[in-house]
């Protein structure tokens, strides 16, 4: 599967979405009428290594990986624990292999805020992280309307 079809999966099925390029990432924010600047983190795609986030070995040819942010429930049930924020530059102090491909993971830096993450899913993988994706829209849409009140 191509990260340009999962982005695409998103700005047609979850309303109010935008697509922006920034820091060598594709993101899509929930940001109805672009009221804010960026808006929500729903979904990013990340293709590189970066200073402080090389734990999934992205710079290996043709690999990039799919990160959201999940309720921190889901994120338990799914890994049983909230892992500590980890040092600048490592990764969070959990059993796996974060270079590993199709396989729905705890993000390798940002799973301390309930970040899940997927390197090179297929199609049929894709459709298990359906539900997490719109699970995190709707986290979103929660962040939003804190937001402007």
């Amino acid at each position: 599967m191509k990260s340009e079809e999962i982005l695409q999966y998103c700005l047609e099925n979850l309303k109010d979405t935008v697509l922006i390029e920034s820091w060598g990432e594709k993101n899509i924010f929930y940001n109805p009428q672009n009221v804010l600047k960026r808006g929500i983190y729903i979904l990013t795609i990340k293709e590189k290594n970066g200073k402080n986030d090389q734990g999934s070995n992205l710079d290996r040819e043709n690999i990039y990986r799919v990160n959201l942010g999940v309720y921190k429930e889901t994120f338990i049930q799914l890994f049983g624990q909230i892992p500590k924020r980890p040092h600048a530059g490592e990764v969070v102090d959990m059993n796996y292999d974060f270079t590993e491909l199709n396989k729905i993971l705890p993000h390798p830096v940002y799973a301390w805020m309930g970040w899940i993450s997927i390197l090179n899913p297929t199609h049929e993988t894709f459709e298990e992280l359906k539900p997490y994706i719109q699970e995190a829209y709707e986290y979103a849409k929660d962040k939003f309307k804190k937001r402007k009140k």
